[in-house]
């Protein structure tokens, strides 16, 4: 792609955010960021234009830093962002912590939503019996089926047998069928007629679930409410399917150009990939 195409294309991304965003100048704003695919690219590489642009607006707007990773997963997103004060929404919703320098760690938990996995699990076991599993609880640690490790964990996970897993109380668990593709991996979850929970498919054979209810939006609802900050004066980006409800919840909802088109669909507009630098593009606009 030669540089004049690529500054058209960034110039026409710009117009297209500007029918959306520029009714939103002059308020003070909560604007709710997804991590991985729109902070930092899925190596976890965040550009330095995108670190300073996103310090620049949480220096004048509340940022919350919405994830499905847990807390030990998101602290150092929101250390990288400078944001020393505010909050973050870990594991899809069911942890918020709030961000204080003077707390312990720099943080302190300020809601989290629990629930029991042990039916869901059950039903699962029937369908997936290959699946790893791994449970997360509300101080953050993590146990998990025999050889199921993840990044996104934050810590290591603690080897712990699916049935004493059942037992525990979770905000989130998580299921994995690595020799499954998300279709295939969709149509078993279908199949099992899971429920009580809620849950999204991501870009590969891997399963979120959490409380009946919670999600990104429920979490940054309550922050807003809490804050009172205007339902009309919120943003949030982001580019998977846990996504949606937070996009649908938003003012203004923006897709990542990379986005799956079901999420692309749910979203009021559509900026840039996060190769492009997708976010920058929409927070530039508010450091104005």
């Amino acid at each position: 792609m030669s540089a004049s195409t690529t500054t058209t294309d960034r110039i026409a991304a710009r117009e297209r955010l500007a029918e959306h965003l520029d009714r939103l100048d002059g308020k003070a704003l909560l604007i709710g960021l997804d991590v991985d695919g729109t902070l930092v690219d899925h190596d976890g590489r965040m550009t330095p234009e995108m670190r300073d642009t996103l310090r620049g607006a949480a220096s004048t707007h509340t940022v919350v830093i919405a994830t499905g990773r847990s807390l030990g997963a998101t602290l150092p997103i929101v250390e990288a962002a400078g944001i020393t004060r505010g909050y973050a929404v870990c594991s899809n919703g069911a942890v918020t912590v709030e961000m204080d320098p003077e707390a312990e760690g720099g943080h302190r938990i300020v809601d989290t939503r629990s629930f029991q996995p042990g039916h869901a699990l059950r039903t699962l076991r029937e369908v997936a019996p290959d699946a790893h599993y791994a449970v997360e609880t509300a101080d953050g640690g993590f146990h998990s089926t025999t050889g199921f490790q993840d990044a996104s964990f934050g810590v290591e996970a603690t080897e712990t047998a699916l049935e004493d897993l059942m037992e525990l109380e979770a905000v989130r668990v998580v299921v994995h069928v690595p020799d499954l593709s998300p279709q295939e991996f969709s149509k078993v979850i279908a199949e099992s007629g899971v429920h009580g929970v809620e849950y999204s498919i991501g870009w590969t054979a891997w399963l979120d679930m959490a409380a009946p209810g919670i999600s990104k939006a429920s979490a940054l609802e309550v922050i807003r409410d809490r804050l009172g900050i205007e339902r009309r004066a919120t943003v949030a980006v982001g580019d998977g399917f846990n996504d949606t409800e937070m996009l649908a919840w938003a003012e203004v909802g923006v897709a990542m150009g990379q986005a799956p088109q079901g999420v692309k669909d749910v979203a009021d507009v559509v900026t840039d990939s996060i190769y492009e630098d997708g976010t920058v593009l929409v927070l530039e606009r508010f450091q104005r």
